[in-house]
C-alpha cells in the first residue's frame, strides 16, 4: 500500500457559511476542514500538508507551481490535491506538465464538508483510494469516477464532472 500526502490548496470542499456575509468562505484561523472531514471518516493515515485556503478561480501560475514544488518534494508517490472545481481541469494540466513518477489525484466538492449533503466525503475517500492503486500520472476523482486529465472537464449545468462526449 502507497502512503498517501493530502496537499491542501482550498476549493469549496473547504469553505464555511459566513453567517454575518451569506456567503461561503474560509474560516477566519485559516484552519482546514480536511482534519476534521477525515477524523469523521475515521481515516488516519493520510499525511495533510496544507499550502494554501484559496478559491481556485483566483489561482494564478504561480499557485500551481507551488502546488507542483510540494508535488515533487514529498516522500510519497500517492498525492491528493484538495482543490476547487471551478478551475481543477486547468491545475490538472498544469500538474501533468511538470511532474513524474506520481500518482496525483485531485478532488473537492461542489458543496461544502461544512453544510449537509455535501459530496465532498465521498470524493475525498475515492481519491485516497485512487492515489493508492492507480499508475503514475494525473487524475481527478469527483462524484464516483475517476477522470484521466484529458477527461477532467466540469458539467456547470448538471453540477457534476462527467466524461466528454
Amino acid at each position: 500500500m502507497k502512503e498517501v500526502r493530502i496537499i491542501l490548496t482550498g476549493g469549496t470542499i473547504d469553505k464555511i457559511h459566513d453567517l454575518k456575509k451569506e456567503s461561503l468562505t474560509f474560516s477566519k484561523d485559516q484552519a482546514s476542514q480536511i482534519p476534521t472531514l477525515l477524523n469523521e471518516a475515521r481515516c488516519y493515515h493520510p499525511t495533510l500538508e496544507q499550502l494554501m485556503l484559496k478559491d481556485s478561480l483566483e489561482f494564478t501560475d504561480s499557485d500551481r507551481d507551488r502546488i507542483v514544488n510540494a508535488i515533487n518534494v514529498a516522500n510519497e508517490s500517492a498525492i491528493v490535491v484538495t482543490h476547487g472545481t471551478g478551475t481543477m481541469d486547468k491545475s490538472a494540466q498544469w500538474i501533468a506538465e511538470r511532474i513524474q513518477d506520481k500518482t496525483v489525484v485531485l478532488t473537492g466538492a461542489m458543496r461544502p464538508h461544512s453544510l449537509a449533503r455535501s459530496d465532498g466525503p465521498f470524493n475525498l475517500g475515492g481519491a485516497i483510494i485512487a492515489a493508492q492503486f492507480l499508475p503514475s500520472g494525473v487524475y481527478g476523482v469527483m462524484n464516483g469516477r475517476i477522470f484521466s486529465v484529458e477527461k477532467l472537464k466540469k458539467n456547470t449545468q448538471k453540477s457534476r464532472f462527467d466524461i466528454p462526449a
